[in-house]
């Protein structure tokens, strides 16, 4: 199987770029079940990239649906130490209009029906999330993103994404409790792929593009799926541009990551004694931490 050290979520578009060669479609079958889509793997300006629908090719899965348990073990299958996430997000702040980019570094949960651990089953971990994206990798994005210098598109750095389940969008009394806890955007998948991705020991960020004020903002109207899409359609472009420029970044100076070492004092069970049916589903993520014979 091919590996890649850098791997993408985002739209069936990211991965439609003239410098990406060499492109091969994969399966991938997890312990968790299947992925959204096949992997596309290629090489963008000779680097090893893995490309993944997030909601499959034609948008076919809702946020609750998506098996976020297989896309990110099949994303540590192929050998992914940093996955970067291309989303669309309400701006939940007059200063970050539609079309603007947010590289979010913290999260709030507002999910309900998701599995978002790899663990259970005889196997107890609790990793620390107080910094959920990893500070390395969102730098080099903002870095991305400013270097560009984009067209009618201003970087905000920092911020947090509430995370909601959908697929409805927000009630104005959502939306407005949320700015009132002085939280910047709001999206319905990344925070899965937050927690999921620290257990995996992979090092994540968000490339978060806004596309619409929610509904809170009295001067423009509600959100709506065109609303919505219009606006992606603007800055798929843009995101081409910056994915481009971070595969460029990380294989130039690949940073750091605490989250690479994310498993090394979380898991609470005695792994000796841990159920071997249960060890050996999670044994790509323990491997390094199982006891030697």
């Amino acid at each position: 199987m091919v590996q890649a050290d850098i791997g993408i979520i985002g739209g069936s578009g990211l991965y439609k770029m003239d410098a990406l060669t060499d492109v091969e479609e994969m399966t991938i079958d997890t312990p968790f079940g299947d992925p959204s889509d096949a992997f596309i793997y290629g090489k963008l300006d000779g680097t090893p990239v893995v490309f993944l629908a997030r909601h499959g090719r034609g948008h076919r899965l809702m946020p609750t649906e998506l098996p976020f348990r297989a896309n990110i073990y099949a994303m540590k299958s192929l050998g992914v130490k940093y996955l970067v996430s291309a989303s669309a997000v309400g701006s939940l702040k007059e200063e970050v209009k539609p079309v603007d980019m947010v590289i979010p570094d913290q999260f709030i949960d507002r999910t309900k029906n998701r599995a978002a651990t790899f663990f259970g089953d005889g196997i107890v971990a609790h990793i620390a999330f107080g910094d959920p994206v990893c500070k390395n990798l969102a730098t080099i994005l903002g870095d991305a993103v400013e270097s560009l210098d984009l067209t009618g598109v201003t970087l905000h750095r920092g911020g947090t994404y509430v995370c909601m389940e959908g697929p409805a969008f927000s009630t104005k009394a959502e939306s407005n409790l949320y700015r009132s806890w002085g939280a910047t955007v709001i999206g319905m998948t990344n925070l899965t792929e937050a927690k999921l991705a620290r257990e995996a020991e992979i090092a994540y960020a968000t490339l978060a593009m806004a596309t619409d004020y929610d509904c809170w903002h009295p001067d423009h109207d509600n959100v709506t799926v065109e609303m919505v899409i219009g606006n992606l359609q603007k800055n798929a472009v843009n995101a081409q541009l910056v994915i481009r420029d971070v595969v460029r970044r990380l294989t130039e100076n690949p940073p750091a990551s605490e989250a690479h070492a994310a498993l090394k004092y979380a898991v609470i069970t005695p792994l000796d004694m841990a159920p071997a049916t249960t060890k050996d589903k999670l044994k790509l993520l323990l491997e390094k931490y199982l006891p030697t014979d």
